[in-house]
């Protein structure tokens, strides 16, 4: 990477990045809240009758056809790839929208952080439409889009920042100028989902569990079961991946794996509903339904949900729904440490953070961000949980780069030689 700009062509992207900041959370909230506002109309409020269950995921799937057989830039970046910050370009804008429409509102396990990035990127794409940048500012204005955009889901422009930091953390110091138009779009992106002044802001739907239990003091016991909750989600979001894979390595055309996917998804949810589980909690990204799995107090319902849950975020995953996957991870987790809850008597509080820092650094394989997230999932009242997260992280960490370098020597095993 080039060494980046000094001087007034510094300065120049961080205003750029702040200007950027606005209509990058302007269009992150309006697409937010058309996810809602249509999954609002689909699902209507309780439990929805068994055809619903069943039938949306299928005809989410024929939409996520459309957008991707008839749209550039197939749908936006498959989510079995992980989370992109490439530059999105701006005819993909109409395909990322609607494939993401007809995954999150319809039911398919997957969050909502990779369509929201994509479209963040593709604001700054157009804001280098009007300006002259060179290639190195072309990305750090795609980079401030997306941050701007992402700000609400994880909690404000510390977790954002945090993210784009360890992303980029082999730049070492030369990162650090790279990074601030991007953390100053966070901020003032941010300020737009929560308000000034006498302005009460957007208020964006991201992650948040109202009235848990403050956390304070920590046990030994508390240290070992989120210690075993990190090493679990790990080998979970791993066997995940794997089904993912296995799923989207089916002989099948595009459009009926995809149909076949939101079948089973839809399946899944109703066999959960059968066995006393809502099926809302198994469909959908887990945002909404952290906090329930988290203060479960029955081991049956946590299990058919965790089960469920694994299952149909898999099938998402492998057979072309379009979403991020990072919100599934957290609810992963969170639905692990809730065992704890149940039959150890855990704090749901410690099990939410722990579980929420586990599942996400299992996915994103990133230590930090997880932390910040966590810490501000359950707020001042409860950092106590940090420590015990600390070691969630770290166990969940390192489970899955012993995992990554066991899968390593199998993957070139089986590659065709030259």
């Amino acid at each position: 990477m080039a060494e980046p700009p000094t001087g007034r062509a510094y300065l120049r992207l961080i205003l750029l990045g702040a200007a950027i900041g606005i209509p990058a959370a302007l269009i992150a909230a309006l697409f937010l809240a058309s996810v809602h506002e249509l999954e609002h109309w689909l699902w209507g409020t309780g439990e929805p009758p068994w055809y619903a269950v069943v039938s949306l995921p299928i005809l989410g799937a024929i939409i996520v056809v459309l957008a991707r057989r008839f749209l550039p830039g197939d749908g936006g970046h498959s989510p079995l790839e992980g989370l992109s910050t490439a530059p999105t370009p701006i005819s993909y804008a109409p395909g990322v929208v609607l494939a993401a429409l007809g995954s999150l509102s319809y039911g398919a396990v997957l969050g909502p952080e990779a369509p929201v990035i994509a479209l963040g990127s593709v604001v700054g794409m157009i804001a280098t439409r009007f300006v002259k940048l060179d290639k190195q500012g072309t990305a750090v204005v795609s980079n401030a889009g997306q941050f701007s955009s992402i700000s609400a889901l994880f909690g404000g422009p510390v977790v954002a920042g945090m993210l784009l930091l360890e992303g980029g953390i082999g730049l070492g110091a030369r990162l650090l100028p790279v990074l601030l138009p991007g953390l100053v779009s966070a901020s003032i992106g941010y300020l737009i989902f929560t308000g000034f002044g006498a302005w009460g802001g957007l208020n964006a739907p991201g992650l948040a569990v109202p009235d848990m239990p403050a956390y304070t003091g920590v046990h030994v016991g508390d240290l070992l079961i989120v210690v075993i909750v990190g090493i679990l989600s790990a080998l979970a979001l791993s066997r995940v991946h794997l089904l993912g894979r296995r799923v989207a390595e089916v002989k099948l055309p595009m459009p009926a794996l995809l149909l076949a996917g939101g079948l089973a998804v839809g399946l899944l949810a109703l066999l959960a509903r059968v066995l006393g589980a809502n099926s809302q909690d198994v469909l959908f990204s887990g945002q909404a339904s952290v906090g329930v799995v988290a203060t479960a107090d029955s081991t049956k319902i946590v299990l058919v949900l965790l089960i469920a849950k694994f299952l149909a975020y898999a099938v998402c995953l492998g057979c072309g729904f379009r979403g991020g996957p990072i919100f599934p991870a957290i609810f992963l987790g969170v639905a692990l440490a809730s065992l704890g809850v149940v039959w150890f008597d855990l704090s749901p509080t410690l099990a939410l953070a722990g579980g929420a820092a586990a599942g996400m650094a299992a996915q994103t394989r990133l230590i930090f961000s997880p932390l910040v997230f966590a810490a501000l999932l359950v707020g001042a009242p409860s950092l106590d949980v940090l420590p015990p997260a600390v070691l969630a992280v770290a166990a969940a960490w390192l489970t899955t780069k012993f995992l990554d370098r066991r899968a390593k020597p199998t993957v070139e095993t089986v590659a065709p030689a030259d």
